[in-house]
């Protein structure tokens, strides 16, 4: 790639199968000779894992309001794009994120009911105009979601807070995700998590060429 990279994010529910497909997608692209950048949300550089880790598993964030959670998300996030994401685009690198924006629009805003309006212009502060140009939502129900979290092996620590949520909680995290790729049909596209690994990863790969080339056609008028 000789032009500005294209920025893809993963985004669903706990179980999902992201990490999985983020790998074959990874695989794809650098087989095609595509330079790729993998990093994740929150997190991605020193700053943003010393948040991953305030968020999800230090014993203090048992307290931790909807708000603090929010801007914490924000901090990681803001760091993310201009240490890392931005640099990578420059160079032309196919830039995949384990999450971005949408997690925070549908975690904090739409399953913890924070009001949209702060936390659209807070997302807007922090990523600087830098919106994925593909988004990946593995749509899978509620309880099997649920189900893939528990059959997991134990890690160290245990579920951590998010993954401890109840029920109900991931599916107002399913509707939200549902809700907000439907207002974006350009930029998201959903799969059904539930099918096979290599047919999602088909579906996966065939976006992103169409993408691809897309961009080159726009970038080459």
């Amino acid at each position: 790639m000789s032009h500005r990279g294209i920025f893809i994010s993963f985004e669903g529910s706990e179980g999902c199968g992201k990490t999985t497909q983020i790998r074959l997608l990874a695989d794809a692209l650098r087989e095609e000779g595509h330079p790729v950048v993998l990093t994740r949300e929150p997190g991605g550089t020193p700053v943003g894992e010393q948040i991953r880790h305030t968020l999800q598993h230090a014993a203090e964030s048992s307290e931790m309001t909807p708000a603090a959670e929010l801007l914490l998300f924000a901090a990681s996030r803001a760091q993310l794009v201009r240490e890392v994401i931005v640099p990578a685009l420059d160079r032309g690198a196919a830039v995949i994120s384990d999450r971005f924006l949408d997690s925070t629009t549908v975690y904090q805003g739409l399953a913890r009911r924070i009001p949209a309006g702060a936390v659209r212009m807070i997302n807007e502060f922090a990523i600087d105009g830098h919106l994925p140009d593909l988004t990946f939502v593995l749509d899978l129900p509620a309880e099997q979601s649920r189900a893939r979290i528990l059959s997991r092996p134990p890690h160290d620590g245990g579920l951590d807070r998010i993954e401890s949520e109840p029920l109900e909680f991931y599916e107002r995290v399913r509707a939200g995700y549902l809700e907000v790729a439907s207002r974006e049909p350009h930029r998201f596209r959903v799969l059904d998590a539930g099918a096979s690994r290599a047919s999602i990863a088909a579906q996966i790969l065939e976006h992103v060429q169409e993408s691809l080339n897309g961009l080159s056609t726009t970038r080459s008028i």
